[in-house]
């Protein structure tokens, strides 16, 4: 059956016609799709994410050529995962760098002011009680995981996102908005 053929049933909603459709193409885009991802579950993951939108946008398909535009939307969909994937992966070091390069592009008033609320934020966390410093550090700055900091600090995880709550409010009641500006 053409694809032509196909994509009319599943427009007339016929479902078995679109699973005719994916069994003829997604070795095709799985193997387009793991190419820019370079890994397999998460390859999988967007092979799956990559039917669903055209299932969603076949109602646009123009009739340009089925197996380029469905690459097409393939290709697009893993450079945003990767890139999604890239941005969570940065770890402090790499923002401490990304800081530093913007901050030498910034003027000498904004850099003055940067580092003013930098050394702000810094005294204010030392204000915080030990115990809630950890975790707002660990959490916000190092950007871990509830498990990860829950791992470190011999607790369970019900008992960071305690202390995380207690901390927010600590600040909430000992701060102002207005002390940051």
């Amino acid at each position: 059956m053409s694809d032509q053929a196909l994509i009319e049933k599943v427009l007339s909603g016929n479902d078995h016609a679109f699973r005719l459709l994916v069994e003829k193409y997604r070795n095709d885009l799985f193997r387009t799709i793991f190419a820019v991802l370079r890994d397999q579950k998460d390859a999988e993951d967007a092979t799956q994410e990559v039917f669903l939108k055209i299932y969603h946008s076949l109602p646009q398909y123009e009739n340009q050529g089925l197996k380029t535009w469905m690459t097409r939307i393939a290709v697009n969909h893993a450079i945003d995962i990767k890139r999604k994937k890239d941005r969570r992966q940065e770890d402090v070091v790499e923002k401490i760098e990304y800081d530093n390069f913007m901050m030498e592009r910034e003027t000498v008033v904004s850099e003055v002011l940067t580092k003013e609320r930098r050394a702000l934020v810094r005294n204010r966390l030392r204000e915080l009680p030990d115990h809630y410093r950890d975790v707002i550090y660990d959490f916000y700055i190092a950007e871990k995981s509830y498990q990860q900091i829950a791992n470190e600090q011999h607790v369970q995880v019900k008992t960071v996102e305690t202390k995380l709550y207690r901390a927010r409010n600590w600040m909430k009641k000992h701060w102002k908005e207005d002390d940051f500006s």
